[in-house]
């Protein structure tokens, strides 16, 4: 099991991460509005089934790498680091606007539905990005990676499904509370330096 050090790390890094505006976040509102928060359920439960699987491919490449070529994991943890920096220079400074332009069918069945939350989780480079560049660090791989891995999966699963309730729910209002003033900028203000510290912590450790 990761330690609470660990945990207390990655458990807020997780949250940020996922309650930044992006690609499900958006597709939960957009249904949200929609469809309504009961049927758009169905979307969250393929979308965490499919950020889990994402995650376990991405930890699963990275131990293999860690395990069989030390100096190449070296050089991917500063490849890591940079682009995750890089995702936080560009978090920090981007616009604070956020588009609910997807159109979505609204006589779509609920495996239509697990479906598309499925496929925009694994179709999702960022996620792959993220999940490569963020979890091998809280891997610690003098000890049993399966049950690490579990706990770590089991909270970004959880991590995901609050969030995207959030936004199914929050509707309207939460769209006009980002859009309102400065709110998006402080979000992405804070989630784009937490990825920054990550980038460095990942690239030096």
């Amino acid at each position: 099991m990761p330690t609470f050090a660990t945990l207390a790390v990655f458990i807020p890094t997780m949250f940020f991460i996922s309650v930044t505006p992006g690609m499900c976040m958006t597709l939960a509102m957009t249904l949200g509005l929609k469809i309504g928060l009961r049927r758009t359920m169905w979307m969250m439960l393929g979308e965490v089934f499919g950020v889990a699987l994402v995650a376990v491919s991405a930890v699963m490449g990275a131990a293999a790498i860690m395990l069989n070529y030390p100096a190449l994991f070296t050089w991917f943890k500063w490849i890591g680091g940079l682009y995750l920096m890089y995702l936080g220079c560009k978090m920090y400074w981007s616009g604070k606007h956020l588009s609910l332009s997807t159109q979505t069918d609204l006589t779509l069945s609920r495996f239509a539905l697990i479906s598309q939350g499925f496929i925009t989780a694994i179709a999702n480079p960022k996620g792959w990005a993220f999940m490569l560049s963020i979890l091998p660090p809280f891997i610690n791989t003098t000890k049993p990676i399966t049950f690490q891995l579990l706990a770590l999966v089991a909270i970004i699963m959880l991590s995901e499904f609050v969030c995207m309730l959030i936004y199914a729910t929050g509707g309207r209002s939460l769209k006009t509370l980002l859009n309102k003033g400065n709110n998006i900028r402080w979000m992405n203000g804070i989630s784009g330096t937490l990825l920054i510290a990550v980038g460095i912590w990942l690239a030096l450790s």
